[in-house]
């Protein structure tokens, strides 16, 4: 049985493609940590880094881009492992060009000129993507930027004509094909290369004061993202049964999107992650310089899970 002075409190999003849901569905994570858990959710990464900043969190899933932009405020969090890459997808209506019809991404942003793109959460990692296009492509006077609170009420947004295009998770994508006439316009790969879509944060006095506590939810963090990379269809199946409304083949579909789960903080995720720091201060979003250092802490992360990276084990191969 859990210590019941031990205890652990982790936000998440409703993000099912994140091992959140597994974990909670296979219902044994206190059992391994022998502690209590106590699952917070929150509809995007700014509101869960707001939750660390009233210290409501010890732990939680979240983009880096939300959390850097905390950091940079004084929030005193850090990243200590990865979780899935390239998690950002520039979605249409069927009658939209994309590629491979439209190889260069600002003509695809240009066809949206005078109309509105919809986008989850001001500071979230997909609201920084979409700023970073729309400024190198000299578009920020031409093309709305409506932010929603939730990514599901995009679907919405877009079947009402709210909205002409959005940008969002791989499960918005999915959502965008079957319900609201979308596809993909722009492969998650090509947008932002190892652009970290999430990792975990976790506050710093309490992975100072209960290292092996996060060490043994990081073994059970990668554990899940194996089963994702590994069996998708079971992860699939598990995750479908746990939330009760959407149907394996959905997951699946969206676990397909972009196929890139670890643990691992990898030199591409980091510098990736730095990239981002440094088009935050351009843009904007944050008014220093945010460091390596301050973002991240590998040691935990490196104890736990043997050298390299699995990113690309669940990816197709390159042509």
């Amino acid at each position: 049985m859990p210590d019941s002075t031990r205890h652990i409190r982790i936000g998440h999003l409703s993000t099912f493609y994140h091992t959140a849901m597994l974990l909670m569905a296979e219902g044994t994570l206190e059992q391994k940590m022998e502690a209590g858990v106590e699952w917070r959710l929150f509809g995007t990464g700014p509101a869960i880094v707001n939750a660390f900043e009233k210290g409501e969190l010890d732990l939680a899933y979240v983009g880096l881009p939300p959390a850097i932009i905390g950091i940079a405020r004084g929030v005193r969090i850090k990243c200590i492992a990865g979780g899935h890459i390239e998690g950002t997808v520039v979605c249409g209506r069927t009658s939209d060009r994309g590629f491979p019809e439209v190889d260069d991404l600002g003509a695809v942003f240009r066809q949206f000129c005078g109309l509105k793109i919809g986008v989850p959460g001001n500071g979230s990692i997909h609201d920084v993507i979409l700023t970073d296009c729309l400024d190198r492509f000299d578009l920020k006077a031409s093309v709305e930027v409506i932010h929603f609170p939730w990514a599901d009420a995009i679907v919405e947004a877009i079947v009402k004509g709210e909205v002409a295009a959005a940008i969002g998770t791989p499960a918005l994508a999915v959502a965008l094909e079957r319900y609201a006439g979308g596809k993909i316009l722009y492969p998650p790969a090509k947008l932002w290369p190892y652009n970290p879509s999430y990792g975990i944060v976790v506050y710093d006095e309490f992975a100072a004061g209960r290292r092996e506590l996060v060490e043994a939810f990081l073994v059970a963090h990668e554990s899940a993202t194996s089963l994702i990379r590994s069996s998708p269809e079971e992860a699939a199946a598990i995750i479908s049964e746990y939330v009760g409304f959407i149907d394996k083949a959905f997951v699946l579909d969206t676990l397909k999107v972009s196929p890139k789960y670890c643990a691992q903080l990898s030199d591409e995720y980091i510098r990736a992650t730095m990239d981002f720091a440094a088009a935050l201060r351009k843009l904007g979003y944050v008014n220093r310089n945010v460091l390596r250092e301050e973002i991240f802490d590998t040691s935990l992360i490196r104890a736990v899970h043997p050298p390299g990276d699995h990113y690309q084990d669940g990816a197709p191969p390159k042509d």
